[in-house]
């Protein structure tokens, strides 16, 4: 099965810097996003080592023998670990984090990881899921029912972590497999898009654009329509199934 990929990034109306990155695997083995925090130059650069930090780990092992679960988990200590020594050679730096998701297609099983609230959505038919559970404070408090959808969307708390990397705590990085079929696509994010346009609408413009590159800027571009108050990277990964599905 081939696979159809593309990737956007794009600074926003609003900030003057992107602090968001994203890779995608040339092969389709992997794609990463990443949205980084910490002032500019602290959030750009720490977005970068931790996109850069991933790909050279699961480039470098990925024939190894070693499960996926693990390899996704090691990448993620070893770009966490250079942050952190990062920051110690830039003590102006010293606050900057960044979040990251995951994804890999390794003996056609696929994995994701993710820290932080950028997220892994899956596009099955018209529904969309929402594979990630994001690491905040206000997912906390819906998984306990002390908010809802909608006041979580709007709550001052929102943005506010209670994972990313470039922390010297970090010690447990969630990792899981999911199920795909051929018809699915993916959509990697970074709050960005996620703060500006509802799931129903990113599933509506997923499930009636054919093309990755014309869905992703279909994205990127009704963000920046509602707002576009963040930074805003997409990365839509599907197949030649899904984009006959569409037909």
């Amino acid at each position: 099965m081939k696979r159809l990929f593309t990737g956007l990034t794009d600074p926003g109306l609003i900030r003057s810097v992107n602090q968001d990155a994203f890779y995608n695997d040339p092969d389709g083995r992997f794609f990463i996003v990443a949205d980084g925090m910490g002032g500019h130059a602290g959030g750009q650069e720490a977005s970068r080592i931790a996109t850069y930090a991933i790909q050279m780990h699961l480039d470098k092992y990925w024939a190894s023998p070693e499960q996926s679960k693990i390899l996704l988990e090691t990448a993620f200590l070893e770009a966490n670990r250079a942050i952190l020594n990062d920051q110690a050679a830039h003590p102006e730096r010293s606050d900057m984090g960044t979040t990251a998701v995951v994804v890999i297609f390794r003996d056609e099983q696929p994995y994701c990881a993710h820290i932080g609230d950028s997220r892994l959505y899956r596009l099955r038919g018209a529904k969309l899921d929402q594979i990630t559970e994001d690491h905040t404070w206000v997912a906390r408090a819906m998984k306990v029912g002390d908010l809802t959808p909608d006041q979580a969307r709007i709550h001052p708390w929102r943005h506010i972590l209670s994972k990313c990397l470039g922390r010297e705590d970090l010690r447990q990085v969630d990792v899981q497999s999911f199920d795909l079929l051929p018809s699915d696509r993916l959509l990697l994010c970074s709050d960005g898009l996620t703060e500006e346009l509802p799931d129903h609408l990113i599933a509506s413009y997923l499930k009636g654009i054919r093309a990755c590159d014309k869905a992703a800027l279909t994205l990127v571009s009704a963000a920046k329509d509602k707002g576009g108050r963040d930074n805003i990277t997409v990365v839509i990964v599907g197949s030649d199934s899904s984009a006959r599905a569409e037909e």
